[in-house]
């Protein structure tokens, strides 16, 4: 079976992020992608110039759409903006049985901020208790919880709890904010906690990294019997396409993944 994603994010013109990253990373990993699109951006590997939300109502009919004529295996959230787009998708979804990967896009790499502060409320009430898995790194799992951005594997594990206490059914935190040469993300859900270590790769082609994670993983969520092959079986597939990335001469900043390295 060829899994249907539905990804909901924003758009990123340079192609290395947002819904176009998701969509190679979905058919990388033996999905058919679908989008439905919450913003328009004007950026590239420089950072975000201006952003342009969709109308929420038109944000819900694009999802609408999609699940009128075509089985939905899985849908990934990312780029949402504001609250009123985040309460649109949270109705749109009602009642829909797939899994869902929710991305917590709160700021760019470059530092630029794509979830409103006010927002952040409507995300933990309205989405995530929805979510199969959350994928957020470790500014986002601050900016969650309000609190300080964790510097170790115990703060890491603590953030990860409190996460899932706000209601996903599991949380995979990505610890590449951590200081040193190891890269190791948490794996949380009702009844264990998961390290899945990995090496840092120096590069500066990371951007879309989170984007390309949480696509992957709901294109394998499908295909795998347990939840944690998935996220290994993504964790892996990134982990290639950024040692990859080093052969793209893709703009002056955060460059982008390789997302077909495999056909390379």
């Amino acid at each position: 079976m060829i899994p249907n994603i539905l990804s909901i994010a924003g758009s990123d013109p340079s192609g290395g992020a947002g819904i176009q990253a998701d969509l190679k990373a979905i058919s990388a990993n033996g999905g058919y992608g679908m989008a439905a699109i919450t913003a328009l951006t004007a950026q590239n590997t420089r950072g975000v110039s201006a952003v342009h939300m969709v109308p929420p109502d038109f944000v819900a009919a694009q999802i609408g759409a999609v699940f009128d004529d075509i089985r939905v295996d899985a849908v990934k959230i990312g780029m949402l903006g504001d609250a009123a787009v985040i309460a649109a998708v949270a109705r749109a979804l009602e009642g829909r049985d797939c899994p869902v990967v929710l991305d917590p896009v709160m700021v760019a790499k470059g530092g630029d901020r794509l979830l409103a502060v006010e927002a952040v409320e409507a995300l933990r009430g309205l989405l995530i208790p929805r979510a199969t898995v959350i994928t957020p790194n470790l500014p986002e799992a601050a900016d969650l919880l309000g609190c300080a951005e964790a510097r170790d594997r115990a703060g890491m594990e603590a953030q990860a709890r409190a996460l899932l206490e706000l209601g996903p059914q599991a949380v995979l935190l990505k610890g590449g904010h951590l200081a040193g040469a190891e890269s190791p993300d948490l794996l949380v859900d009702a009844n264990r906690a998961l390290w899945l270590e990995g090496r840092r790769h120096a590069t500066r082609n990371g951007h879309g990294t989170g984007c390309s994670l949480s696509s992957a993983l709901a294109a394998r969520l499908p295909l795998s019997e347990r939840l944690e092959d998935a996220v290994m079986e993504a964790k892996s597939y990134v982990y290639k396409a950024l040692i990859a990335s080093d052969r793209l001469l893709v703009g002056q900043g955060h460059g982008p993944l390789d997302h077909f390295w495999a056909l390379r």
